[in-house]
């Protein structure tokens, strides 16, 4: 029986992915949460097999569970399930350790192939994410932003959704002169002067929805 813990802020989207894993006799939700912090808690205490975890969270973002889980529990997969597309955050999700990335839109259809293969230990991506990887690997120079810190590269994608300092600072958990400080840097990276030019660059390289 494979053990699955569901992280989603949405109540309407753990239900139906507890709905869809239900449907498969060997597969059981074993726990779940709706914030990272409590993610973590239930790791903790909760027999699990794998965790499906959500990016956009209110008190602790899935970029900083995965890495606290991976310090904690490394042998634990880790499936990303996120409205952001994979151009967004996909390739550093994985970086940082994730087994797999599945888009909520895919997830009907995709989400216990998912994970089963990240249970067995393999990688789970999709066909133009696994291109992409491939590319990658095969490009001498990074693109600007992949030069970022994964904070520095939140903070970036946040800027350019419109949301302002105190409202990074309060999704992050930081203090707004921390961010201010991430901001600082990634306009010295990017050589650019303003928000205005930072959220240009990110609509154009397909960061930002």
């Amino acid at each position: 029986m494979v053990r699955v813990v569901v992280v989603d802020d949405h109540a309407v989207v753990r239900e139906g992915l507890k709905r869809i894993i239900a449907e498969n006799p060997n597969m059981t939700v074993s726990g779940e949460a709706s914030g990272g912090n409590e993610a973590l808690d239930v790791v903790r205490t909760t027999p699990c097999d794998v965790l499906v975890l959500d990016i956009t969270m209110p008190d602790k973002n899935g970029m900083d569970v995965l890495k606290q889980i991976r310090s904690e529990s490394p042998r634990l997969p880790v499936l990303i399930l996120s409205m952001h597309s994979e151009d967004q955050y996909a390739v550093r999700m994985l970086r940082a350790g994730a087994a797999g990335y599945l888009s909520k839109e895919t997830a009907p259809v995709k989400l216990v192939e998912a994970i089963r293969k990240v249970v067995r230990g393999g990688k789970y991506v999709s066909a133009s994410l696994a291109e992409r990887l491939v590319f990658d690997l095969d490009k001498e120079s990074k693109l600007p932003h992949e030069l970022l810190s994964d904070r520095e590269y939140q903070v970036l994608c946040m800027i350019a959704s419109g949301k302002t300092v105190g409202k990074i600072a309060e999704e992050l958990n930081l203090s707004v002169k921390t961010v201010s400080t991430y901001r600082a840097r990634i306009l010295e990276k990017l050589e650019m002067a303003n928000n205005a030019e930072l959220t240009r660059y990110a609509i154009k390289a397909s960061l930002v929805d």
